[in-house]
């Protein structure tokens, strides 16, 4: 099936053909139509199964059909800053032969230009909660001509804490719309709001509850606590590894750990929510294009990086909530590709494991560990400057304000760390 039979124009469908897409995922041929068709739609899928052209391309579609005014007319919401410009960068792609306009807005950088922009003029507009209530709060945005709204991420939104955000930014909202949400997992919570968000829904689910991407080579390696920077350092050396992307739970595990690879002469940048958005921007474009090796990052700010064919991920720490076990080794094998998420467990870990294994109804592969040095601690060979401290209004957008004990943890050194 291509995407012309799927109901969108032709202006849409050349615009992924240029892209390189030639078959619609599963999720596309599910969603697109029952979007087209205006209904309320509670879709779970795993990421990089294609979600945001799901639900992107169908509103492009139906924002070329009604009168263009000042006000947004739908509206896309996420947890994240990565994520919203992710959105808004692929709607801009898709809609290139359309007129359609598109704003993102989120905190960490200055709240101005958006202003700005919304007054210029805007169809499709992406935001992260607080940056969004913070407009509306200044009441230089209105939202009552907005006629589709998604929940992006839903699963993540809750789990950062952000319902009563959503709450409020509900009440803006006209009652008349069609409402879009879409998670990775289907939790009870989710349920709820989905059955207090959405009308007489079409649910689609395109894999199994909680299953980890099946293209993913899954390993476990055990190692003490002290020595996995070690055994991390020798896996991307002697691997020859020029892309990974390693989770721990707090932000200063992250900018430590990211010292610490520097030192043993790894190219190497730390992102979490501390990290300023230009800091954020600049570690993840050196990453993509190879200036640096490893990219160490929270839990938080890792949801809704776009790295295409990512292989290697790796859970320096496992997560405390299993479910983030799934969306971390997400991130590699995405859009049908291969890739390896390996995790170095401690003893303390031992209850986390088995709590993902339960998860995933299976044991997580155990392997040998190689022969690797201990050696002593080197400092980095250069020291980006810290960024400035982000206003404390914007501090909560993306930096995990969560019930998880890791995300309210230490806020961290704010720095980038790089071999030069």
């Amino acid at each position: 099936m291509s995407f012309t039979e799927l109901g969108l124009a032709p202006e849409l469908s050349r615009a992924v053909a240029e892209q390189g897409y030639e078959t619609p995922t599963p999720i596309q041929m599910r969603a697109i139509p029952a979007v087209i068709a205006g209904r309320d739609v509670l879709a779970g899928a795993q990421t990089g199964t294609g979600k945001t052209a799901a639900f992107v391309l169908p509103m492009l579609q139906a924002l070329s059909h009604g009168p263009a005014g000042r006000a947004p007319r739908a509206l896309v919401l996420t947890p994240t800053r990565e994520l919203a410009a992710q959105v808004a960068e692929s709607a801009r792609r898709y809609g290139r032969h359309m007129n359609t306009r598109i704003c993102v807005v989120f905190g960490g950088v200055s709240i101005r230009p958006q202003i700005d922009a919304l007054h210029a003029g805007c169809d499709l507009l992406v935001a992260t909660p607080g940056r969004l209530l913070d407009l509306a709060g200044q009441r230089a945005l209105e939202l009552r001509e907005v006629r589709q709204f998604v929940l992006d991420e839903a699963d993540r939104m809750l789990d950062m804490g952000f319902i009563h955000a959503i709450r409020q930014v509900l009440k803006l909202l006209p009652d008349r719309r069609q409402n879009l949400m879409f998670s990775a997992t289907y939790s009870d919570d989710i349920r709820d709001l989905a059955t207090r968000l959405l009308r007489d829904p079409v649910t689609l689910e395109v894999a199994p509850r909680n299953a980890a991407a099946d293209r993913v080579e899954q390993r476990v390696y055990r190692v003490a606590r002290e020595q996995k920077r070690h055994l991390l350092a020798h896996l991307i050396r002697e691997g020859g590894w020029h892309q990974v992307l390693i989770f721990t739970r707090t932000k200063h595990g992250a900018n430590r750990l990211a010292e610490q690879l520097a030192g043993a002469g790894i190219a190497t940048a730390a992102i979490h929510g501390n990290k300023s958005q230009n800091a954020r921007v600049r570690a993840l474009a050196e990453f993509k294009t190879g200036q640096t090796t490893a990219l160490v990052a929270t839990e938080v700010a890792a949801r809704g990086l776009d790295i295409k064919a990512l292989p290697f991920v790796v859970n320096y720490e496992l997560p405390n909530v299993p479910e983030d076990y799934v969306h971390r080794i997400g991130r590699t094998a995405r859009a049908g590709g291969a890739g390896c998420a390996i995790s170095l467990v401690s003893p303390d870990e031992a209850l986390q494991l088995k709590d993902i294994e339960r998860l995933l109804r299976r044991p997580l592969p155990i392997a040998t560990n190689p022969e690797f040095a201990v050696t002593a601690e080197q400092r980095p060979a250069h020291r980006a400057p810290a960024p400035p401290a982000r206003a404390a209004q914007n501090r909560h957008e993306g930096s995990g304000n969560s019930r998880r004990r890791s995300f309210a943890s230490e806020r961290g050194r704010r720095a980038v760390y790089s071999r030069g």
